[in-house]
């Protein structure tokens, strides 16, 4: 596993910066002690925002602070109800939300544009206690994606709704709409001429897939969560806009349960980022619980197998994970993820790029 590093490892990347950043790495780096710590039951949960091209040489620091501070905001939300005795579930949702009103991150708010200029959104939420699990994809209209797959698993029969159908039933959900300039954001809009521009370079037919060498290098991360209650139960959630310039109303992992999102209270909760196409064919998020469940691998050891060794052979990304008994992990083969993780004493962890 690659080892946690806090945010303030890189503090010699900031000098200069002004006090109150150092303050806020400060704050990060930080261990709160509840008074009945050691007393507690383990909890704890584990977010991403996304793996891929997340370079340090290409970061400012003011972006890198920027990114450590929602980060920061998301998984202190998710900890907070978990401390006051909340679900795993409802953790999840509203950790996922404060990434997905971020335009920081691909999903929500700061969405990628598919090639026709639209944003299609993508999520799921799974319980591990029930194994209940609710979905959506390629919804256009909605302000947290994660809200309306909550709302398929727990007031429909279904799992998966897709597009007008799912937009419907956020209507009758009275989930919150948006019109869909609401995602919109100057940088995924740029992202997009430019992958436009080197495809059109390179291929002089509109019969040739658009994923070409160089679609990896833009913006294509999600958010997710992974949550462990006080009262044993898992739960995951994943949310994205899914790859810069996609077509054909393209459908990634985030959505597919098994895939990009799993949780099952025998074994773990587990959270997918990176190439979608590949976690579909690896059936990423849930061999990482079949290994446990049914090989006896401890979450780390099934992590590290799914994404070094499995993976690799097809494509690149990252997952996080937490397991029954409060374990974590966060596990890439790309240059970078952005990812945190808080344990029930209150330890926080931040970390971007590889070690």
């Amino acid at each position: 596993m690659k080892r946690f590093l806090y945010f303030f490892a890189f503090t010699s990347f900031l000098v200069g910066c002004e006090n109150s950043n150092k303050n806020s790495e400060t704050k990060i780096s930080q261990q709160e002690t509840f008074p009945d710590a050691t007393d507690q039951v383990n909890f704890g949960i584990v977010i991403h925002g996304g793996a891929g091209s997340i370079r340090e040489k290409n970061m400012s620091d003011s972006t890198k602070i920027a990114y450590a501070e929602k980060l920061e905001e998301a998984i202190r939300t998710g900890h907070e109800i978990l401390k006051n005795g909340g679900t795993a579930v409802d953790a999840v949702r509203e950790t996922i939300n404060v990434m997905e009103n971020s335009p920081l991150f691909n999903s929500g708010k700061g969405a990628v544009f598919a090639h026709d200029g639209t944003n299609q959104l993508d999520a799921s939420i799974m319980d591990g206690k029930t194994l209940k699990a609710g979905a959506v994809a390629g919804v256009t209209t909605v302000k947290n994606p994660i809200n309306l797959a909550f709302q398929v698993m727990v007031n429909s029969p279904h799992v998966m709704l897709y597009g007008d159908g799912a937009e419907e039933f956020a209507k009758l959900q009275g989930v919150e709409l948006v019109d869909p300039s609401y995602f919109y954001t100057e940088d995924s809009y740029k992202a997009l001429q430019r992958v436009k521009t080197a495809e059109k370079k390179k291929y002089k037919t509109e019969k040739t897939v658009f994923y070409n060498a160089r679609i990896k290098d833009y913006k294509y991360g999600t958010v997710g969560a992974v949550a462990l209650d006080k009262n044993g139960n898992l739960a995951a959630g994943t949310s994205t806009g899914g790859m810069t310039n996609k077509r054909w109303n393209r459908i990634g992992d985030s959505p597919i349960i098994g895939a990009g999102t799993y949780a099952n209270n025998k074994t773990c909760a587990i959270s997918c980022t990176g190439w979608g196409e590949y976690f579909i064919r690896g059936v990423a998020a849930y061999d990482v619980s079949a290994m446990m469940e049914y090989g006896g691998k401890s979450l780390q050891e099934a992590a590290e197998i799914v994404i070094h060794e499995k993976l690799p052979s097809v494509g690149g990304g990252g997952l996080i994970g937490i397991d029954s008994e409060g374990n974590m992990v966060a596990e890439f083969n790309t240059p970078g993820m952005f990812r945190a993780m808080m344990d029930e004493q209150g330890k926080l962890e931040i970390a971007m790029f590889e070690e």
